[in-house]
């Protein structure tokens, strides 16, 4: 492990006393964290997630969820009572039976569940099963790329805010017996692939079952509308829909809320309507014993029609990092969702369903088309319109969601390189993926013309969203034994009450496989291989990287060599290692034996967070000897961080670096001994610093001596970034090395170089100038 002596040119803990004089001239020794695992930090303070008292600012924030969180939950009840009674009505306590059944689902899955517990699991405003990963990636070692670092710690995002006393010892045991299990670390990365590709999957059936469900309101309204009619139409409106996303959300977004608040307005103001004029004894229904009379009476059938009953929580609660209420908890806060989610959609719905139960309880023959012919006459077309429109924002909140979902998944080496757009400079978490865009699009029209019916995609649709659910529900569990640490018999009844209600709901849409059902899973399946591929080499190559990279003696020699000539300019060298210097630069300089003044080392690393403050980006180190300069930088980001777009990233870099030089201050990792335990601040203190009396006089030579330093090496950084900038980019090819067996040829030589011969390049991913850009080639055997 390499040490660095480094002066410290300022006072870490402020100024004012003696001992803080004495510590400016102190000599510390600090060892290299770019070179070792992540250590613990001590004495760094977590800042608090976004949560305002102004409630003036919580209804403001809550009215603007209303359009960007409910759309598709919002948009249900075009299509559950008739995915439910899908044989028609045989009984009329049926309809009690499954209006109770919605009733407690809403109560216990969106309400209690997601809204009063999951919603708490934010990280620090995303949400999803990203989210939730990423918590317990921070908690525990459970990653399997090894490039944690004791700095990372000190990022005010990264701490967790942790209970201190309770179930200490539970949580302790867990949190070792994961660190020590590989099969438990592949299977939580297994388990979050497994969950994107789901609501990936989600994504392509929302706009499909929303659209369609609305559109076949024109049926209501004129004879001649045939079902082949309303497909096509259905598809000109999906085509519209994704050919406009490159504009991005935000020109439209202003529209949502309203336009979402006129559909629950409608639909709950019909509700009542409907309950008052038709039946309002299905008021019994908040009885749970017709739930018991409905199983008793149908049996396998009242089992299958769960199938139906769950669309009514399907939306977009499991979308990680999107526009949607689990999802976007930083832009609206957990206190303005709890209140839209209480006051508006809740209601609304309740109202919406127990008005169309009145209504078919005295017209059975209704139940395929139940939404709008329960619509009063005079408000048919007003209502028609508000529909279509609501689908649609429903649909776009889906397809945002899958594009934020990618750029996660592209952050953790988890998906293969695509372009990331990002269509807004007010709201940073809209982007585009012009790929996805239109394989989805492509998805939808595939899916709307082939299956035609709501009914057809709605089996296909429920598994997806139940599939998440429970997932998220396994995650929470973990995080709430680990991270929280809660008594354990609330987590039991956690697990019995939410866990068996939704592993009842999961059985009955697997039922629906053959008809409809196995599309998601087809979906998710491509998608899962496809992940699995990029990540599985991905990984590969950087262990590679790892075990290969340059010594600092190597890097001592090539300073010490002859045959090397410094060139004029500022050379950026861009590496996915941040534990040391590639391997591919020692192919370089025997190549090309010149150098250029300045060089940096540039690692881009996603941190298990969704953002990483600008000031908290750019961790520097020096690399032995000084007048070699040379620096290795790692740029941390999170996982919905916006790269590359903030400010042109060559001039941020080269004026952190300067800073970097000009503070001389390094951040200090905890020691930490072989049996775990973390030695003290004083203890390391009194470890890392040589104490010594210099006389007042000598600081002051001592500190002339080293600002000459820093002015040198400023200059220095300066005119190599004048005489100009280039990009140096490591394109590895990968083969797989001799005697591999059959799988791993395949793996590596067939599949992954077919992934990426078919993708972006990385240049075209940093949108790099061509005219300053080289290619370093390299083939590594893995």
């Amino acid at each position: 492990m390499s040490c660095d002596r480094v002066n410290v040119v300022n006072s870490p803990h402020g100024n004012g006393t003696r001992e803080e004089e004495d510590f400016k001239s102190k000599t510390l020794l600090r060892m290299d964290s770019l070179n070792m695992e992540s250590g613990t930090v001590h004495g760094h303070t977590h800042l608090p997630s976004r949560d305002t008292k102004d409630w003036y600012v919580i209804l403001q924030l809550a009215f603007q969820s209303i359009g960007v969180v409910y759309g598709d939950i919002g948009t249900s009840p075009l299509y559950v009572f008739s995915s439910t009674f899908t044989d028609g009505v045989k009984d009329n306590d049926d309809i009690l039976g499954v209006l109770s059944l919605i009733f407690y689902t809403l109560t216990l899955i969106p309400l209690f569940k997601y809204v009063f517990i999951v919603l708490k699991a934010n990280d620090n405003g995303d949400g999803g099963t990203f989210a939730l990963y990423s918590l317990i990636c921070r908690y525990a070692k459970v990653g399997l790329i090894p490039s944690q670092q004791a700095e990372d710690r000190e990022v005010s995002n990264f701490r967790l805010e942790l209970p201190s006393s309770r179930s200490l010892q539970r949580a302790s045991k867990l949190k070792s017996k994961m660190e020590k299990s590989n099969f438990v670390k592949f299977f939580l990365l297994f388990a979050t692939m497994l969950g994107t590709s789901m609501v990936i999957g989600d994504g392509v059936l929302t706009p499909c079952i929303s659209v369609l469900s609305a559109v076949n309101g024109i049926k209501e309204a004129t004879d001649s509308m045939t079902e082949d009619k309303i497909v096509w139409i259905s598809v000109a409106i999906l085509v519209c829909l994704f050919m406009v996303q490159r504009f991005g959300t935000d020109k439209v977004g202003y529209s949502f809320a309203p336009i979402i608040s006129v559909w629950f307005a409608f639909i709950g103001g019909i509700g009542v309507y409907n309950f008052i004029k038709f039946d309002p004894t299905v008021v019994k229904a908040i009885n749970p014993k017709y739930i018991i009379d409905y199983f008793t009476r149908n049996k396998k059938q009242a089992w299958i029609s769960l199938g139906g009953v769950v669309l009514a929580i399907t939306d977009s609660w499991e979308n990680a990092g999107t526009e949607a209420l689990f999802a976007d908890v930083g832009h609206f806060t957990v206190r303005s969702i709890q209140v839209s989610m209480c006051t508006v959609t809740y209601p609304a719905l309740i109202l919406a369903y127990t008005g169309q139960a009145s209504f078919l309880r005295k017209h059975h023959e209704d139940f395929h088309d139940l939404f709008f012919r329960s619509i009063p006459h005079g408000l048919y077309w007003p209502m028609f319109v508000v529909a279509v429109s609501a689908s649609i924002i429903a649909s776009q909140a889906m397809i945002s969601g899958t594009f934020s979902i990618i750029q996660q998944s592209l952050s953790l080496g988890c998906f293969p390189r695509v372009k990331i757009v990002h269509t807004s400079a007010k709201y940073e978490g809209q982007v585009y993926i012009p790929e996805v865009n239109y394989l989805l699009m492509l998805a939808c029209v595939g899916v709307t013309i082939g299956f035609k019916t709501t009914t057809k995609i709605g089996n296909a649709y429920g598994i997806a969203v139940v599939f998440v659910m429970t997932l998220t529900s396994s995650f929470m569990v973990l995080v709430m034994i680990m991270i929280w640490k809660t008594h354990i018999l609330l987590v039991i009844s956690y697990v019995v009450v939410i866990g068996s209600i939704e592993l009842l709901y999961l059985s009955s849409v697997l039922y629906k496989f053959d008809q409809g059902g196995y599309l998601p899973l087809a979906f998710a399946l491509v998608l899962m291989v496809i992940m699995y591929i990029w990540n599985s080499v991905y990984r590969r190559k950087y262990y590679y990287e790892l075990d290969n990279k340059i010594s600092p003696e190597m890097m001592k020699e090539l300073a010490a060599s002859t045959n090397i000539n410094r060139i004029p300019g500022l050379a950026i060298f861009y590496s996915e290692l941040v534990h040391g210097i590639p391997p591919i630069f020692k192919h370089y300089m025997a190549n090309v034996p010149a150098l250029h003044s300045t060089l940096i080392f540039v690692s881009i690393k996603s941190l298990p967070i969704s953002k990483v403050p600008v000031e908290e980006r750019f961790l520097f180190r020096r690399v032995d000897p000084d007048d070699f300069y040379v620096f290795r930088c790692v740029v941390r980001y999170g996982y919905t961080d916006v790269r590359f777009e903030e400010e042109p990233f060559e001039r941020l870099l080269v004026e952190r670096l300067k800073e970097f030089i000009r503070e001389g201050m390094m951040m200090i990792p905890t020691l930490t001994p072989s049996n775990g335990d973390t030695v003290s601040v004083e203890l390391q203190e009194g470890l890392i610093y040589n104490e010594n009396e210099n006389e007042d006089t000598t600081r002051i030579e001592e500190g002339s001596r080293c600002q000459e330093s820093v002015d040198k090496d400023i200059e220095k950084v300066d005119r190599a970034a004048h005489a100009g900038i280039v990009h140096l980019i490591g394109e590895t090819e990968v083969i797989a090395e001799k005697g591999s067996g059959f799988g791993k040829k395949v793996l590596i030589n067939i599949c992954y170089n077919i992934l990426k011969r078919n993708l972006r390049q990385t240049d075209k991913v940093f949108d790099i100038p061509h005219k300053r850009l080289l290619k370093v080639g390299m083939i590594y055997e893995l």
